[in-house]
């Protein structure tokens, strides 16, 4: 009796989600964006709205299109992947909401190739499969340094940021990754595939890629 009341008792969208659809079903949008409270997608051709993605008492600072899903990121720290018929899945960024409420989200959420997503912010990069959201990798920001999101640019497959430190040669103020970490020589990381899929990867220990 007491689990099947509290059963009853628990949210039917623990995270304040709203998804709704609109207009004819199997019409996929082409484009994202937020709107006010909410993330929007619609087609470009005729600006018809095809779905709306909101969550209660919370405000989208950005979105990003990958892959057939918009990753959204929320005031309050959370990322979450929707593909106009549920929401995928939900990642909390830890103790991430007093700085992004102070700073934006100019950065935060950089593709990866191969579905991959990074979320940079100060003290960590984290690293999630967009098609599951399955935590891949973290790589924490060095002693006495911090990633700059808004500072970070693409070079061919490879992500640049910026690590200022207070202290250190600028060798160790700028880091490089790409959908398996950390870019060094000799690497050996384990893939990023789908299970049953393979994780294989071309060159898992590639120096940087040239410029495109």
């Amino acid at each position: 009796m007491l689990l099947a009341a509290a059963h009853q008792l628990r949210p039917a969208a623990p995270y304040g989600d709203r998804l709704t659809a609109h207009g004819p079903e199997g019409q996929p949008a082409t484009a994202v964006r937020t709107r006010g409270a909410a993330v929007e997608a619609y087609d470009p051709a005729d600006g018809e709205r095809r779905w709306r993605y909101a969550r209660e008492g919370r405000r989208p600072l950005g979105v990003l299109p990958a892959r057939g899903h918009a990753i959204a990121l929320w005031d309050d720290g959370l990322v979450t992947a929707t593909d106009g018929r549920s929401v995928r899945w939900h990642r909390a960024l830890p103790a991430a909401s007093g700085w992004l409420a102070a700073h934006g989200a100019t950065g935060v959420l950089r593709p990866l190739p191969r579905g991959m997503l990074a979320v940079v912010t100060p003290r960590r990069i984290t690293a999630y499969r967009t098609a599951d959201g399955d935590l891949r990798w973290v790589l924490p920001a060095r002693e006495r340094c911090a990633f700059r999101p808004d500072r970070a640019v693409r070079h061919g497959p490879n992500l640049l940021v910026a690590q200022p430190c207070a202290r250190g040669a600028w060798t160790d103020q700028l880091v490089a990754v790409d959908d398996l970490g950390p870019v060094a020589p000799h690497r050996a990381p384990l893939g990023n595939g789908m299970p049953g899929r393979g994780t294989g990867h071309p060159d898992p220990g590639k120096p940087l890629a040239p410029p495109r």
